[in-house]
């Protein structure tokens, strides 16, 4: 491999896990100090590592760049790759990690091991996300679930062990079905390779299973393999119920990077697999996927009003918007598209800012229970601010980026189907009432509380792990420009190859139509 610059990112963290766990003793303050700083300095050359991936990708070139090959075990391939839909998850993911070990500087407990389930965890996010080869993007998609399962199990809340537990048990039960569907492909097209498997057609004629007539033939068996694993993983309505169990009991860390990133893999996959490779199977589940993202929207967004926990409100929020999300991706058009991946970048920043100004009143009182706060403005003026601004982010207030995926996502939508996009439209004032009630009962109002009349407005440390989140917020918002330009590229070729292809279906099937009724008229 000439270039390895993208295994290089990959697999630093997991280097220096490694490093980390052989030659760093564990246990007394000392060391869980040193374990500390160990992670922030590795998360954050990994991050600056990555820059150059930016720094090296051109964005008209709609293929797969920097890629490396190698031989694997047992002949398997190695293949890494970025194209205009990927790089920008990269990114997201190295500028995340180093931001959530700096919020994780008050954890004690098992310290050591903290730190390296979540340098393991940064390795297998980024590898799901360069992965070219299916039985790697497997490996990475499915290993990710271990240490995210540990993190909850080990340091998570009072009900730890349930939530962990669901949380595994749907992600991992949802990827059965997409492996059985990998091995299908792979006798159908003969490679595992994910670049090939782009341009290779899978069948899409209609035939009939157990009595049942199939639209889209073999594609929409394997769209529904895959869509039952990335469902999961977004997470769609109704096998959403995980999350808000997990980010619950997730110590803060946790949550911020089940939100900001591992959700992102489900979207990720459509975009990588569904769209281009079942483009048929696609079209004809689209409406099924409408359905079920307006109903998302609006019930979770109306589930989240009557929430007592700030968590639980905020995770119910996440599955909102992740509503639009695949609302935008199925659009199948250039803004759609744009705007999914667009609001999947912002909400990685948006969420994650939330749940980090959850954990920062945490910390102090130790209860997320909404009812215990109230007034915390006369305390925390800093804090008010910054919980403020992402509460407006969250919203989709212009001058956010919050803003700018939600409008491009409605924008695509509503060239498809204007119900669909009028239905969606509703949760974005469901979302002023849920997020505004929040920061109401939380931040404004006076100080009657006696327990809250000594909390402390944020530290420095607090204000520097906000700083880059902030800035990433309004800069999106404003001017949205740098990421449209590196995605719309590889988004215009895969909209084109989408349509080209349906078009070609289409066509098909009404030739045989056409060449089916001189027989049957005949016949008759």
């Amino acid at each position: 491999m000439e270039n390895s610059l993208l295994s290089m990112v990959t697999f630093g963290p997991l280097i220096g896990a490694i490093i980390m766990m052989v030659l760093l003793r564990g246990g007394d303050e000392a060391a869980d100090r040193n374990a500390k700083w160990f992670a922030l300095i590795t998360t954050t050359i990994t991050f600056l590592i990555s820059l150059f991936i930016l720094f090296q990708f051109d964005p008209a070139d709609t293929g797969f760049q920097m890629v490396e090959e190698a031989e694997w075990l047992l002949g398997l391939q190695y293949k890494m790759g970025v194209d205009g839909i990927s790089v920008l998850f990269v990114l997201l993911t190295t500028f995340i990690m180093p931001l959530v070990i700096a919020a994780s500087w008050d954890v004690t407990t098992r310290v050591k091991e903290y730190m390296i389930a979540f340098l393991v965890l940064e390795t297998l996010m980024l590898g799901v996300f360069m992965a070219l080869d299916l039985v790697l993007f497997y490996l990475f998609f499915e290993a990710s679930l271990i240490p995210m399962f540990l993190i909850i199990g080990i340091w998570g809340g009072a009900n730890r062990i349930y939530a962990s537990f669901k949380f595994f048990l749907y992600t991992f039960l949802g990827s059965v079905l997409m492996l059985v569907a990998m091995v299908a492909m792979f006798s159908d097209a003969g490679t595992t390779d994910i670049e090939a498997l782009l341009q290779h057609n899978f069948g899409s004629e209609d035939f009939s299973l157990l009595g049942v007539q199939i639209v889209g033939g073999f594609q929409t068996l394997l769209f529904l393999a895959f869509f039952a694993s990335f469902a999961v993983k977004m997470p769609m309505w109704p096998v959403h119920t995980w999350l808000p169990d997990a980010h619950v009991q997730a110590p803060t860390a946790g949550s911020v990077v089940l939100a900001a990133i591992l959700l992102k893999m489900g979207g990720y996959g459509f975009l990588r697999f569904s769209l281009p490779m079942f483009p048929v199977g696609s079209e004809v589940m689209a409406p099924l996927v409408f359905t079920l993202s307006v109903i998302a929207i609006i019930y979770t967004s109306l589930v989240a009003l009557v929430q007592e926990d700030m968590k639980k409100l905020i995770a119910y929020s996440s599955v909102a918007h992740m509503g639009f999300v695949t609302m935008g991706i199925f659009a199948a058009n250039q803004q759609g598209i744009d705007g999914a991946i667009f609001q999947m970048i912002s909400h990685g920043f948006i969420s994650g800012a939330l749940f980090l100004c959850v954990g920062v009143i945490y910390d102090r009182m130790h209860t997320r229970e909404i009812d215990a706060y109230g007034g915390l403005v006369n305390r925390m003026p800093a804090y008010a601010l910054i919980f403020m601004l992402f509460t407006m982010a969250n919203v989709g207030l212009p001058g956010t980026s919050g803003f700018v995926g939600e409008f491009l996502t409605l924008m695509g939508v509503f060239q498809v189907n204007t119900w669909v996009a009028a239905g969606a439209a509703t949760g974005v004032i469901l979302s002023a009432g849920y997020a505004l009630w929040l920061y109401r009962r939380v931040v404004m109002g006076d100080l009657i509380k006696e327990s809250l009349k000594t909390i402390t407005d944020m530290t420095r440390r607090e204000k520097a792990i906000f700083a880059p989140l902030v800035v990433m917020t309004i800069w999106m918002g404003v001017y949205p420009a740098p990421i449209l330009d590196r995605i719309g590229p590889s988004v215009t070729a895969l909209v084109s190859q989408y349509d080209t292809r349906v078009a070609q279906a289409a066509l098909e099937r009404k030739n045989q139509v056409a060449e089916m009724a001189p027989t049957e008229g005949t016949d008759h």
